[in-house]
């Protein structure tokens, strides 16, 4: 079975779940995960990882940066129950702030704020998925939530399509972003674009298209060399090589005695990665084993 990960610049109108599905068809792959979800209208960096990589996502967010990289587009004036376009208009209002009170308000929302995440979201509501609720017409009240926001400019003005780009950290909402902006405003906002430019690190620029891997599956051609490894994104982990015997117990879940300082490793034999250990007092334990 393929194992390693996609670095994917996820196209808008579908969903992250679906992106993934796709990726691992294209790689015959049973298995598959993805970091941060990403809205079915919005586009851009997706890390997808199939086979046994799909157990390194949980150690890929935990060493890697959680700042994610995001440029949208707002129109003031209206607001809909999803807060971007897709959704159905619920208010209007005859206020388009000038350029100037946008810029004066962008400063109360950089920093640690509190966040309302919108109703069609998937924070968790009386056990059950926020939009799953309000899909059904259900009156859900979500409480607010911690966020950073390390940055939030303006780029951009074209007649009533505003450019944003924010560098944010984990359980940021830019639709909620931009809803907050138009409240500061006295007006309201609809979210038309959102595009994520980095995530855990991983850029666009190193992005591949899902159209090309499937075009290179259909004319024959094999999309093997844009597979990254199961230990991509691991880099900042140290090693840890493991030879004869110590390689068999280790895969079957034993407890080895070593010298090595306390800690997480990377563990590999001659070159290959086997999994993800731990020392603590002179001893290895498996965390994840490949």
């Amino acid at each position: 079975m393929s194992s390693g990960w996609i670095i994917l610049d996820k196209p808008s109108g579908i969903s992250s779940r679906a992106a993934g599905a796709r990726v691992a068809r294209i790689f015959n792959a049973k298995t598959f995960g993805h970091i941060g979800t990403l809205d079915p209208m919005a586009s851009g960096v997706l890390p997808i990882a199939i086979g046994a990589a799909t157990k390194m996502i949980p150690f890929v967010e935990d060493v890697r940066p959680s700042t994610k990289e995001y440029e949208f587009s707002l129109q003031f004036g209206f607001e809909t129950d999803t807060l971007d376009i897709t959704g159905t208009k619920i208010r209007n209002i005859d206020v388009i702030p000038s350029r100037d009170m946008v810029l004066s308000v962008l400063p109360q929302l950089i920093g640690d704020i509190n966040q309302t995440p919108p109703a069609y979201s998937a924070v968790h509501v009386s056990g059950r998925r926020a939009y799953e609720l309000a899909r059904r017409g259900t009156d859900i009240e979500i409480p607010p939530r911690r966020v950073h926001i390390e940055c939030l400019e303006l780029i951009d003005v074209n007649d009533n399509i505003w450019h944003f780009r924010t560098r944010c950290g984990r359980g940021t909402y830019v639709r909620a972003l931009a809803r907050d902006i138009a409240y500061l405003c006295g007006s309201y906002a609809t979210v038309n674009m959102i595009r994520r430019t980095e995530s855990v690190g991983f850029q666009i620029k190193n992005t591949v298209q899902l159209d090309f891997l499937e075009n290179l599956v259909n004319n024959g051609a094999a999309p093997w060399e844009y597979l990254g490894a199961v230990d991509s994104g691991l880099g900042d982990i140290p090693v840890l090589n493991l030879g004869g015997n110590s390689v068999k117990l280790y895969r079957n879940g034993g407890f080895i005695v070593t010298s090595g300082a306390n800690g997480m490793y990377r563990v590999y034999s001659g070159g290959e990665f086997i999994g993800i250990g731990v020392i603590d007092d002179n001893t290895l334990r498996p965390k994840r084993t490949i």
